[in-house]
């Protein structure tokens, strides 16, 4: 038993690294309000800008607050906005994918020229613009994100869906009775999850880069709630007299997209699935 674990352990070493930084990431940003020194907003000018020490353990930020705790807590915002923007992204996706490709027919092309409509906006574009008109704010850019992202994977799993319609076993469950919903349920769905997990995976560095790219620009997390993006936005004023401000969450943010991607496509290895 001992030398099958070491065997696996062995040949999925990237997706055990991987995974492995990933959920102590998450479990940092679950237990953050146990983790952190201190308060993430508490203000406290007598200690702005402070070095490294035992009470700040990465030091303080200009307003003197402890810039671990302000990490510890942005987590929550980055990495459980992103999951969100993926959950939401994906089941829209997933419904309107499985709708398009198995039905077809007018179907199908209202929904692609939909799809084609929006994907014509670069992302981040539609973001500007849809927060725009409803203002800056957390809630604005997720649900600008999640309108941007469907199309992707409504477009990935109607190209599967597409190819798995026609395969004999599908044919057979139509033969006998089998009704459309038991179709999807039981042959459909289960035969996408594999492509479904490594484009998660792959999808979730872009969400955080996005998330974090609205903070920085001002328009998504709004002062003092600590988040990646808007702390680099923070530090920027400060990039020649104390650059660590800037360094630790974008640290933080290259460490959780480039796990996600060397997970992603470390399991489109693992599971032959083809990148988009």
């Amino acid at each position: 038993m001992t030398a099958r674990i070491r065997s696996i352990l062995k040949s999925q070493k990237v997706i055990v690294i991987c995974s492995s930084i990933l959920c102590v990431l998450f479990l940092m940003a679950l237990f953050a309000p146990w983790l952190a020194p201190n308060d993430p907003v508490v203000v406290n000018l007598a200690h702005k800008l402070q070095k490294p020490s035992l009470i700040y353990p990465f030091g303080t930020d200009h307003l003197g607050r402890c810039t671990l705790s302000r990490i510890l807590y942005g987590a929550r915002i980055s990495l459980g906005f992103a999951m969100l923007i993926f959950v939401s992204a994906l089941s829209i996706g997933l419904i309107i994918g499985i709708i398009a490709g198995y039905i077809g027919g007018w179907v199908d092309q209202l929904l692609m020229r939909l799809g084609d409509g929006l994907m014509a906006i670069p992302s981040l574009l539609f973001v500007l613009g849809f927060v725009g008109i409803w203002g800056a704010g957390l809630k604005q850019v997720v649900l600008g994100l999640i309108v941007v992202q469907w199309v992707y994977y409504a477009r990935v799993i109607r190209g599967m869906v597409l190819s798995l319609k026609e395969q004999n076993y599908i044919t057979a469950a139509k033969i006998s009775g089998s009704s459309t919903w038991t179709i999807m349920k039981k042959h459909i769905i289960p035969n996408v999850l594999p492509s479904l997990a490594v484009m998660g995976t792959l999808e979730m560095g872009w969400a955080i880069m996005n998330l974090s790219s609205m903070s920085f620009l001002g328009l998504g997390v709004q002062p003092p709630t600590p988040e990646w993006g808007a702390m680099i936005h923070e530090g920027k004023s400060y990039i020649r007299t104390n650059p660590a401000l800037m360094i630790y969450p974008g640290l933080m943010i290259m460490l959780v997209v480039v796990s996600f991607n060397l997970l992603g496509e470390a399991l489109s290895e693992r599971f032959e699935v083809k990148r988009r």
